[in-house]
């Protein structure tokens, strides 16, 4: 900032002070409101804005419009209410070649008996362009639009409502009759041409300009005011049906025409395809097409036509099995990989990666990319300062993928793990950061740090990831503060976050800080002392407990005394009931099982355990409403085989129901359910008691197919 003081300076002096106030304000308005990274104090920022206002005061004719002094009021200092979507979510499992996609039809016709059965039968899709935006949730309520969400965690999201009530296309009210409640989904876009306009009138008022037309369409629904959105050449595409208070199609096709009548939008690419080849003709099409069209896409998704073969086909995980997003052959671009460097991850793999010469690589500059594991580097042979091709596809992390052997340079040399992990002098490897023995087990890909309990790496790695979306969620205490708060000693374990309210004025006296940073950041942690079981698990960092194991166990077990009374049980008794109940967990096998075991084993992951347990509270697993069935929260075997549907959808059925399947019997099941040819299964569930049920008093028990 300028030391003349504001009487001594000349016009030219104020008004090229001016436009640099403007800017830096707006970009500390910026770090602190939207990225939520603050560079400066709070009284470093206030006397930018005294300064700013001083000089307008003595040349008013010099005011810009995009001074802050012409944003009435400041920007909120609250962030986006959270919304529980009604329905969740779901993101897309992906594509990236023809053969994938004969994959997903496949697999769809082995889930659906009479599919499998008769193979004349079409799988109808529609195709539809992927639109390179933000997914966003639309709720309207006897036909009056009421909230807006975006996707968010895709269980919960942001309230965006008076920012989507400000893109025209967006109908307020739909036309014709509507349910008392629907939910749309849809993505928000910027049109390339209008994305270069406005980047082209940001440069020329001084200001930031976006990277790409997504980031400019995210960042403009993301605004805190909404006049702001209004100002940003938004559009909108609606695609999916959400949740409905009655049924409004029986295809998705359908669904497309209803959206159209009640004043959406909808892609006029869309297509529907009666098989294979129809929808890959198509995806070939449109990616020949694509450049021509007036907005960015990544790809086509597919989706399953019929909604009542979509309700059957449920979902895996975090996605859908009705719907898949084939991707466009991935963007590539040749620079030098200037050298192979090791990262330490939170379980203590260790983990090389390529540090590029920057590059752009489809709108995005790339300066580092994974390089998996040694075995990986030794198969490609990259060396040291080799030029090498690497290539992003969608949102992938960008991967090395070739050398280009003919511009190696003279004299390089393999690389190796052991080598690059001895330091000179020393005649072992070791971890990089901590310096403890690092070892690669016999069958093991990776390379591990043994150093637990004393690698910093490890330490703020598991931090950063108890504070992550998925797991507690806690705003503005991302990678650089959690990283600046245990080096400082702020933080050692994750309770020590929930006691940082004590420690307030130690956080605001720290360079870059101040009341009203700190405050943001404690109300942040605050509003994360209750937590779901499954969210919970996820954020203890256990490995191989991602978010889908975690939601297995919390489903099992519901409470977190249960879990935790049942882990402990496992230590003591490693080959016990507790342990063999923990493997019956479909999907969950001993390797995973024995990583929880590991877990609960150190005695300081217990204590950690229990103090964190004394600072928040942790909400048992609740059902979704659909599971208010016979079967809610019951244990169910299958054996033989079924008749009216395949093993695969009966277990998807079952615990979309809420029950839990699994692979063997014990005194635990509930139901075993006996196909033909059943085997040891029923025989072993004769023996216990448990009630047997045939396939016709199954489907009775739950409703029907």
């Amino acid at each position: 900032m300028s030391t003349i003081p504001v009487e001594q300076l000349t016009e030219e002096e104020a008004k090229a002070e001016l436009a640099r106030l403007a800017k830096e304000i707006a970009r500390h308005d910026e770090l602190y409101y939207q990225k939520d990274a603050p560079e400066i104090s709070d009284a470093e920022y206030d006397a930018l804005v005294q300064r700013n206002r001083a000089i307008e005061a003595r040349f008013p004719e010099l005011i810009r419009a995009d001074s802050p002094s012409q944003r009435v009021g400041a920007a909120p200092a609250g962030a986006f209410k959270k919304v529980k979507h009604l329905r969740p979510m779901l993101s897309l499992e992906n594509a990236f070649d023809d053969e994938d996609v004969r994959g997903f039809f496949a697999g769809v016709r082995n889930f659906i008996k009479e599919l499998r059965d008769d193979p004349s039968i079409p799988i109808e899709v529609v195709a539809e362009p992927k639109i390179d935006g933000l997914s966003i949730s639309l709720l309207y309520e006897n036909g009056e639009f009421v909230r807006g969400a975006t996707r968010g965690d895709g269980a919960v999201g942001e309230d965006v409502t008076e920012n989507l009530r400000t893109v025209q296309l967006l109908p307020k009210r739909l036309d014709g009759k509507a349910p008392a409640l629907i939910e749309v989904r849809g993505e928000v876009y910027m049109e390339k041409a209008a994305f270069l306009a406005m980047n082209e009138a940001r440069a020329a008022r001084g200001e930031a300009v976006f990277a790409n037309p997504r980031n400019a369409a995210a960042g403009s629904l993301r605004q805190l005011d909404p006049r702001i959105t209004a100002e940003r050449p938004l559009k909108l595409f609606a695609y999916a049906l959400g949740e409905a208070s009655e049924e409004v199609a029986e295809t998705h096709w359908e669904f497309l025409d209803q959206l159209r009548r009640w004043g959406f939008p909808v892609n006029p690419e869309s297509r529907l395809c009666g098989s294979i080849e129809e929808a890959l003709a198509f995806h070939h099409q449109i990616a020949e097409t694509r450049a021509r069209l007036p907005y960015d896409i990544d790809g086509v998704v597919y989706k399953i036509n019929r909604f009542d073969w979509q309700k059957r086909l449920g979902m895996v995980s975090r996605a859908p099995r009705w719907a898949l997003a084939h991707k466009f052959p991935a963007e590539r671009a040749v620079t030098v990989l200037k050298s192979i460097e090791i990262s330490v991850g939170r379980t203590g793999v260790l983990t090389p990666w390529a540090n590029l010469e920057p590059v752009n690589v489809g709108g995005v500059v790339v300066a580092r990319a994974t390089l998996h594991n040694e075995d990986e580097i030794a198969r490609k042979d990259f060396r040291d300062g080799d030029t090498v091709v690497i290539q992003r596809a969608g949102d992938v992390i960008p991967q090395v993928v070739s050398v280009v052997l003919e511009r190696r340079p003279r004299g390089s040399k393999p690389f190796s793990m052991a080598a690059k992990l001895t330091p000179p002098g020393q005649h072992e490897p070791v971890c990089p950061i901590c310096g403890s023995k690092a070892v690669r087990e016999e069958g093991q890909a990776h390379w591990r740090c043994t150093g637990t309990l004393v690698c910093p790496a490890q330490a703020v790695e598991r931090m950063i990831h108890f504070c992550s979306r998925l797991a507690f969620d806690i705003e503005g205490m991302g990678e650089k503060n959690a990283a600046a708060f245990w080096s400082d000693g702020l933080i050692r374990t994750p309770a020590d976050l929930f006691r940082l309210h004590r420690r307030a004025a130690e956080i605001e006296a720290r360079e870059g800080w101040g009341a009203v940073s700190t405050r943001k950041l404690l109300d942040a942690i605050e509003r994360r002392r209750r937590i779901p079981l499954d969210r919970f698990i996820y954020a203890l960092g256990i490995r191989q407990v991602g978010e889908a194991t975690a939601k297995l166990l919390a489903r099992h077990y519901r409470s977190i005394g249960a879990w935790k009374q049942a882990m402990e049980e496992i230590v003591r008794h490693p080959d016990g009931e507790a342990y063999h109940e923990l493997t019956n967990i479909s999907q969950i096998g001993p390797s995973v099982a024995d990583d929880i075991r590991r877990f609960f084993a150190e005695e300081h992951n217990r204590e950690a355990l229990e103090d964190l347990l004394t600072e928040v509270t942790v909400e048992d697993f609740t059902r979704p409403a659909a599971a208010a069935s016979p079967i809610a929260g019951k244990t169910v075997v299958f054996t033989g085989t079924l008749e009216k549907m395949t093993r695969q959808e009966a277990k998807s059925r079952a615990e979309a129901l809420g029950a839990n399947v699994a692979g063997s019997v014990s005194k635990k099941t509930d139901y075993v359910v006996v196909g033909a040819d059943a085997g040891s299964k029923a025989a072993k569930a004769k023996d216990l008691g448990v009630t047997m049920l045939t396939e016709e008093e199954w489907l009775a028990l739950i409703g029907g197919a």
